[in-house]
């Protein structure tokens, strides 16, 4: 059972930046995603980004290309997330996500999530 560890959550002014990171541990195979995902009060958990193992990268909101980054080290099974000129739409609980095939809403296994908050 892999376990995903989150941290870099956080309190900041809009136009901040905060770095998540991801540890997984257990982890038997590199052949596993790592994503990061956010869940807003009252919304939906959405898909942020994703890293596959060979290290192809990417972010899925044209709203969030160009302000969020996500990298992978395979050394160290850490994904991050970089997150710049943050907004106050972008305060949720950010969670890890990795799965042995693809990371989406069903992927096997989940962080407990690190919060974010915006303020304008």
């Amino acid at each position: 059972q892999v376990q995903l560890v989150e941290s870099g959550g956080g309190s900041v002014q809009a136009g901040g930046s905060l770095r998540l990171s991801c540890g997984a541990s257990k982890v038997t195979s590199r052949s596993f995603c790592m994503g990061w995902f956010r869940q807003a009060p009252g919304k939906e958990r959405e898909r942020v980004a994703v890293c596959w193992p060979r290290l192809t990268c990417i972010v899925y909101s044209d709203s969030l290309k160009g302000r969020f980054t996500i990298s992978r080290d395979n050394v160290t099974n850490t994904a991050y997330l970089q997150m710049n000129s943050l907004e106050p739409e972008d305060t949720a609980m950010y969670y890890c996500a990795a799965d042995p095939l693809t990371c989406t809403i069903d992927s096997a296994w989940w962080g407990q999530g690190t919060q974010v908050t915006v303020a304008s």
